[in-house]
């Protein structure tokens, strides 16, 4: 039987650790396990799956469902929307097999692309290539996540842009049984125009999802809705990220004014391996923050230590327990850190 490839493009950068990536993950065994009770996408459906961060891989090849096992999801810095692109290009002319006189060729393939944030990297080679070759022979639907999500340049690839917002309870749920919908009713079905041509996607919860307009498209600024923080343990010198989210509708109400809050408070902290820097584009900056505008503290996730913001003479942070000597597990430096009141200094952010 001819084989309906779907390919999973997902953004694993910086911005998505913690709950985002956790429920991602999980949202892609509960699609396939939800698949396999269908009998035509049983029999049609092939899946991969492509994480981008400051690189792009291929976490796993198309597979039939009965043999497709979900990936672990990595994180990373950056967000190389354009290698992601090329990557996804390069798998289809690999892995999707074209129709010829001697043999049937599979379906139309698609492509979900997941991201959140803005392109760390230059997409223009990658996306002249996609419209003047791929465009026309693949669906690319793209879900922009959260508020950040740069609509914008997404618009330039497809016209199928739909916006999630992660941070509703239950949202995710919502979301992944939509996907699997779509993926089921494609399977449906195929066949029903000439090439499986037609592009069939489920019916909308339009509390969580929604069809981006076309004439409110935009384009945010990098990392505007969250900063990150990469430290590493001073016991065993395990990396974490910390992760300060942006303040969304706080203010201070005065009888006169509305003054809106700015800043970030601390959303968690997580425990990082090193392939986080396997993932995370070379050389690449988010450039500062300032510790005044970082509300809350998070202990270390790797050894509890309750301070994570130490800053070495070398620019990295680490975890302390508090005032006295510790050894900087970036440089092996001897610190000196003193009691008493600290004065707000400024630190490396990631790309997010």
């Amino acid at each position: 039987m001819r084989r309906l490839p779907i390919f999973l493009v997902l953004d694993v950068s910086e911005s998505m650790a913690g709950t985002n990536r956790d429920q991602l993950e999980e949202g892609i065994g509960t699609i396939v396990a939800t698949l396999r009770t269908d009998a035509q996408a049983l029999d049609t459906v092939y899946l991969s799956v492509i994480a981008f961060a400051g690189i792009a891989r291929t976490l796993v090849d198309l597979c039939e469902l009965p043999a497709f096992r979900a990936p672990p999801l990595p994180i990373g810095g950056g967000t190389a929307l354009g290698a992601a692109l090329d990557l996804v290009m390069d798998e289809i002319d690999r892995q999707v097999i074209i129709g010829d006189r001697s043999r049937k060729g599979d379906w139309r393939p698609i492509v979900y692309l997941f991201t959140d944030g803005k392109p760390t990297d230059d997409i223009s080679a990658a996306r002249e290539r996609w419209l003047s070759h791929y465009r026309a022979r693949v669906d690319l639907v793209a879900i922009a996540l959260g508020d950040y999500a740069d609509q914008a340049v997404l618009a330039t690839l497809t016209d199928h842009i739909l916006a999630f917002d992660p941070s509703v309870p239950g949202g995710f749920e919502v979301f992944m049984r939509w996907l699997t919908e779509s993926v089921s009713l494609q399977s449906q079905r195929l066949g029903e125009t000439e090439g499986g041509r037609k592009l069939s996607l489920a019916k909308v919860d339009e509390r969580i999802i929604v069809q981006a307009d076309p004439d409110d498209l935009h384009a945010p600024h990098a990392d505007a809705d969250c900063v990150v923080m990469i430290g590493r343990c001073q016991r065993n010198a395990q990396p974490y990220l910390l992760k300060y989210d942006r303040h969304k509708g706080d203010s201070i109400n005065t009888e006169y004014l509305k003054i809106p809050v700015e800043g970030y408070r601390i959303s968690g902290a997580y425990p990082l391996n090193e392939t986080y820097f396997e993932w995370s584009q070379p050389g690449a900056s988010g450039g500062q923050a300032n510790t005044a505008d970082l509300e809350g503290a998070a202990a270390c996730p790797c050894c509890g230590n309750p301070i994570t913001i130490a800053l070495c003479r070398c620019g990295h942070l680490f975890c302390i327990t508090g005032p006295g000597r510790a050894d900087c597990p970036w440089c092996g430096s001897e610190v000196e850190f003193q009691g008493g009141g600290v004065e707000d200094f400024s630190v490396e952010r990631g790309q997010g």
